[in-house]
C-alpha cells in the first residue's frame, strides 16, 4: 500500500516494511517495524530529536510504500531483500553483496569436485561460505587440494580415458577419468574433504591413521607413506588454526572498524576451538550511524545467506533489536543462539583481535582510495600539461624489444584510470622487418594493433585515449603517420624519451619538461617501463626457445642488460667471440676481468 500525503495516521498499526522514497520514486530508504503506523509517525515528530543523518533523509521524502507481514521476523527477512535489491543510499548495506560466491560440492554427481558457484539452493549439494570475493574460496579450493586428491576438471567422467592429466602423476587426483578409483574410495576422500571444511580435522586424521595402520599391515607400504604424508599436512593446517585464546566449541567472532561512509567487517569462524576461516566485508552507508546499528545490519545481510551459523555469535558491539535477530537466526539454525558481547577474559582478547584486524584492513582500503585518488590528479595533469581533449583514462603503451634485428618483438600494455589491466597486454612477433629498424617495427606493431580493431574483434575493441610509446620525437612522428593512415589521427600520441624524461607532443616541436615530482610524470614513467619489461620478458623467451644467448646466460655477471648490449654491439655469439678484449671492454657495463672471463667461457 502506498501514502501519497505522508501522513501517517492512516498507516496500519501492524508489523511489516516501509519504504521511503524521492520525487523521482527511487527508494532512500528501508525499515521494518514491530508497529508501523509508531515507526513513520515517529519521522515526522521534531526534527531536532532525530539524528543529522535522518534530517537530510527526511528532506528528501515524497512518498512512503509500505507492506503489511504476518510477524516481525517474517518482517526482519523482507528487510533485508530489499536492501539487497534495492540498495538504498541511506540504508548500511554490504557492498557488492548482489551474489557471494560459494564453494560447492556436488553430492549428487559419482565422482564429486569443489567448485565456485554464486547460487546457493537446496539441491542435495554441500555448501560452504559465503565468502567476500571468489579469491577467498580459491584459497581455499588451493589447500583443500594440496591435501585431498580429488577431481577439479569439468570433464564428464567415464572411466575410459586413455591418458590422465598432470594432478594424476603429482598425486593431486586419483584418476577416476581412467578408471584408476572406485566410487566408494573417491566418495571417502570428499567425506573426508567435507569433515575438514566443517573444522573436523580430527575426525580426518583419525580416519586417515585407521587406513595407514590397516595399509602398514597389508604391506602396502607406498599408500602407507602416502596417508603418513596426507596426516602431516593436517596437522600442520591444525597448528596453524590454532588460537592463542583458550577459546572452545563453534563460533563466529565479529568486529568492525568504522570511517565516514565506509566500515570494514572482519568475521573469524572457530570450530572445534581451530579458527578454519576468516574474512572482510565491506559497508556502504555507515555514516553517522550508531555501531550496534551497523552490527544489526551486517548480521542480518550476512546470515541470510550464510550455510551454517554456530551456537555463539562473539560481537564487538551489542545489536539493535538483539532478542528479534536471535529469535530470526535460531528460526534459521533451528537450534538455540546465544549473541554475546565479552567484556573480559579469554573471549575478549579473541573480539580485541578481530577489531584490530578490521581496523588494519580498513587502513588498506583507504590507503587504495588515496592510491586511485592520486592517479586521477595524474591523469587531470596530463591532460592539462600536454593539452589532450580528454582526461586519458584509457592508455596504451608500445614498446619494441630486439638485439640486432634478432627476433624482435613489440608489447602493447594497458592501463584504464592509471592501473594496469594485464588480460589487455598483447605481444607481438615482428614479421615483415629484417634488420635494425625501430620506426617501422613500431609502425608495424600499431597497423596490426588497428586493423584488430577495425575487424571489430572484440578483445580489441576499445580504442585508446592516449599512446604512449617508448623513444623520442621519430618515435612519435612513426607513430603518427600510423594513426593518419588508419584515420585513427584522433587519438592523441605522445613519446616518451628516457634519457632526460622528456615528452614529446604533435603540437610542439620543442619536448615537454615535466617536474621530476609530477604524478602524471611518474605514471607515464611506470607504463613506459611496464611496456619495456613486456616486451623485453618475450623477446627472451623467444630467444631461450631459439637457442640463442644460451651460452652468455650460464656466464656469471652477465646479465640481461650486458647480454642485449654485447648481442647489440657483435650480433652474434660467434662475433663477440672474435671480437679483441679492448673492444668488449668498450661495451657499456663490461670490465676488464669480466670481458677476459668472456672470453675465457668461449
Amino acid at each position: 500500500m502506498r501514502q501519497q500525503n505522508l501522513q501517517p495516521k492512516i498507516v496500519p498499526s501492524k508489523p511489516g516494511i516501509y519504504l521511503l522514497k524521492d520525487g523521482e520514486g527511487t527508494i532512500l530508504y528501508v525499515g521494518k517495524a514491530a508497529n508501523l503506523h509508531n515507526r513513520v509517525r515517529a519521522y515526522f515528530t521534531s526534527p531536532y530529536t532525530l539524528s543529522p543523518k535522518h534530517q537530510r533523509l527526511i528532506a528528501q521524502i515524497k512518498d512512503i510504500e509500505f507492506i503489511v507481514t504476518d510477524s516481525e521476523p517474517e518482517a526482519l527477512v523482507l528487510e533485508c531483500n530489499l536492501i539487497k535489491k534495492y540498495r538504498p543510499r541511506y540504508n548500511v548495506r554490504l557492498k557488492d553483496d548482489k551474489t557471494f560466491p560459494y564453494l560447492k560440492i556436488n553430492l549428487e554427481e559419482d565422482f564429486p569436485r569443489g567448485y565456485i558457484t554464486r547460487r546457493f539452493a537446496k539441491d542435495g549439494s554441500r555448501y560452504f561460505g559465503p565468502f567476500a570475493s571468489a579469491g577467498s574460496v580459491r584459497q581455499t579450493l588451493r589447500l583443500i587440494k594440496k591435501i585431498f586428491p580429488f577431481r577439479s576438471c569439468n570433464k564428464t567422467i567415464t572411466g575410459n580415458e586413455f591418458r590422465p592429466c598432470l594432478n594424476y602423476h603429482i598425486q593431486r587426483c586419483l584418476g577416476p577419468c581412467i578408471g584408476a578409483v572406485p566410487k566408494e574410495e573417491y566418495r571417502e576422500i570428499i567425506n573426508q574433504v567435507i569433515l575438514f571444511l566443517e573444522g573436523k580435522q580430527e575426525l580426518v586424521i583419525k580416519d586417515l591413521k585407521s587406513k595407514l595402520k590397516a595399509a602398514s599391515k597389508q604391506l602396502k607400504f607406498e599408500k602407507a607413506a602416502w596417508l603418513r604424508d596426507q596426516i602431516r599436512a593436517v596437522e600442520k593446517v591444525i597448528e596453524g588454526q590454532k588460537i592463542a585464546a583458550a577459546i572452545s566449541g563453534d563460533q563466529d567472532v565479529i568486529a568492525l572498524a568504522q570511517a565516514k561512509d565506509r566500515a570494514c567487517v572482519q568475521i573469524f569462524l572457530i570450530r572445534n576451538g581451530k579458527l578454519i576461516g576468516r574474512d572482510s566485508f565491506v559497508l556502504e552507508g555507515t555514516h553517522e550511524e550508531d555501531l550496534g546499528q551497523i552490527m544489526s545490519s551486517f548480521i542480518k545481510q550476512y546470515y541470510a545467506s550464510a550455510t551454517t551459523i554456530p551456537p555463539v555469535l562473539l560481537l564487538q558491539y551489542p545489536t539493535d533489536d538483539r532478542a528479534l535477530i536471535t529469535k530470526w537466526l535460531e528460526v534459521q539454525r533451528q537450534a538455540p543462539l546465544k549473541l554475546m558481547v565479552p567484556r573480559r577474559g579469554a573471549k575478549k582478547q579473541l573480539v580485541d583481535m578481530v577489531a584490530q584486524n578490521a581496523r588494519h584492513q580498513l587502513e588498506l582500503l583507504r590507503a587504495e582510495t588515496i592510491a586511485v585518488s592520486e592517479t586521477m590528479t595524474a591523469l587531470e595533469e596530463l591532460k592539462e600539461r600536454l593539452s589532450l581533449p580528454k582526461v586519458p583514462l584509457r592508455i596504451e603503451g608500445y614498446d619494441i624489444s630486439n638485439i640486432g634485428g634478432i627476433l624482435s618483438t613489440g608489447s602493447m600494455t594497458v592501463f584504464e584510470k592509471g592501473i594496469p589491466k594485464p588480460a589487455c597486454y598483447r605481444h607481438f612477433r615482428i614479421r615483415s622487418v629484417t634488420g635494425i629498424d625501430d620506426y617501422a617495427m613500431l609502425q608495424e606493431v600499431l597497423k596490426r594493433r588497428f586493423h584488430r580493431y577495425e575487424t571489430g574483434e572484440n578483445s580489441w575493441k576499445n580504442l585508446p585515449d592516449l599512446i604512449l610509446v617508448d623513444g623520442g620525437k621519430g618515435q612519435l612522428n612513426a607513430a603518427l603517420s600510423i594513426m593518419k593512415e588508419t584515420g585513427l589521427n584522433l587519438v592523441s600520441v605522445i613519446s616518451l624519451a628516457k634519457e632526460r624524461e622528456e615528452v614529446f607532443i604533435p603540437t610542439s616541436s620543442e619536448p615537454v619538461v615535466l617536474p621530476t615530482n609530477s604524478p602524471a610524470l611518474y605514471l607515464l614513467q611506470r607504463i613506459r617501463d611496464e611496456s619495456h619489461r613486456f616486451a623485453l620478458g618475450y623477446h627472451q623467451r623467444l630467444r631461450h626457445k631459439e637457442g640463442l644467448g644460451s651460452i652468455l646466460d650460464s656466464i656469471p655477471g652477465i646479465g640481461a642488460k650486458r647480454e642485449r648490449s654485447l648481442l647489440k654491439r657483435f650480433g652474434s655469439i660467434q662475433g663477440i667471440k672474435e671480437a679483441p678484449i679492448a673492444e668488449i671492454i668498450s661495451v657499456r657495463g663490461m670490465t676488464e676481468k669480466l670481458a677476459r672471463k668472456l672470453k675465457e667461457y668461449l
